[in-house]
């Protein structure tokens, strides 16, 4: 729950007094990583504290999320939250140690990226329809991995797996770059992931890229497909991101932290330092975050009723 002690007032002019927490959920190399660290070096410059990025890669994003939730609302503790403890993991856990809606407050959408589908390339497949068949005939021999239980990397291959009709056993991972390093070496043989965790893989060789999750084609992969183009219309499941603040955090703080991440989400140098990194910038207001927080939980909520899924 959130937390509830007693704390002095804060005043935006006497923020921040101190060094400033950014807890990423997810491992050192990982999008998300990569992204608070782009973020974080310039909200040194512009609050003149250090930023220190806390990584909690567990739980798939919940370990991470929880602690945000649980400290203090003074302003020196911020989340960078996903999909997977935000909108999804409250279908899938019968117990959570915090409710998104109630201890945690948007700040900004930071980023957004398709998932990538992702083979290992000594599958012998090298289109959506190839691998659909390969599968159903070698359903004892597929495995994928995931970037952790109840991510969206998790809920979009079960999602494919249902509408296209193949088994593959789950191996969850604590983050992309173990995910897409088993796929890579053969231990699993596909994933939905971003594609900062790929990028090396496909460039070595070892691994293949098959589709976007995107219903249209990505701007920074032009020449991969949607899903949609081969075979299966209206497909689509986003990643998405964004700074997160405890609930009780002083509107002037949320405020400054807003429009100070919006600036630099804007910064031409910030912008291709994160296209590199094959996410699309984010940016606008902690209301439109908080939708869009609501609206991927309407979506997915009768999605993971339907395929039954729940998790420990």
């Amino acid at each position: 729950m959130a937390f509830v002690s007693a704390v002095a007032p804060v005043h935006a002019q006497d923020w921040p007094n101190r060094a400033l927490r950014f807890i990423v959920p997810a491992g050192p190399g990982s999008s998300l990583d990569v992204l608070a660290r782009i973020i974080g070096e310039r909200l040194r410059d512009s609050l003149a504290q250090p930023v220190l990025v806390d990584n909690r890669p567990a739980g798939g994003g919940t370990v991470g999320v929880a602690a945000c939730a649980q400290a203090a609302p003074d302003g020196h503790t911020m989340v960078i939250g996903f999909n997977g403890p935000l909108s999804l993991a409250p279908f899938l856990y019968a117990k959570l140690p915090y409710a998104p809606t109630r201890d945690l407050v948007p700040v900004i959408v930071t980023s957004t990226s398709p998932n990538i589908l992702a083979v290992n390339a000594e599958l012998p497949v090298r289109s959506v329809k190839e691998l659909v068949a390969y599968a159903r005939s070698n359903s004892q021999k597929l495995a994928y991995a995931s970037v952790g239980n109840a991510s969206s990397s998790h809920l979009t291959m079960e999602l494919f797996k249902s509408v296209a009709g193949f088994h593959a056993l789950h191996s969850p991972y604590n983050g992309a770059p173990p995910a897409a390093a088993s796929v890579a070496q053969n231990e699993t043989q596909l994933v939905f992931a971003a594609p900062t965790a790929l990028n090396a893989h496909l460039k070595s060789g070892r691994l293949r890229a098959l589709a976007v999750s995107s219903s249209r084609r990505d701007p920074l992969f032009p020449d991969l497909p949607t899903l949609a183009e081969q075979g299966y219309p209206k497909f689509e499941a986003m990643l998405w991101n964004g700074i997160l603040v405890p609930a009780g955090t002083p509107k002037p703080i949320v405020s400054r932290l807003n429009a100070d991440v919006n600036a630099i989400l804007v910064d031409a140098d910030a912008r291709r330092r994160i296209a590199a990194a094959g996410l699309e910038p984010g940016g606008g207001t902690p209301e439109a975050f908080g939708a869009l927080i609501g609206a991927e939980s309407a979506r997915w909520a009768p999605v993971i009723r339907q395929l039954g899924l729940t998790l420990d």
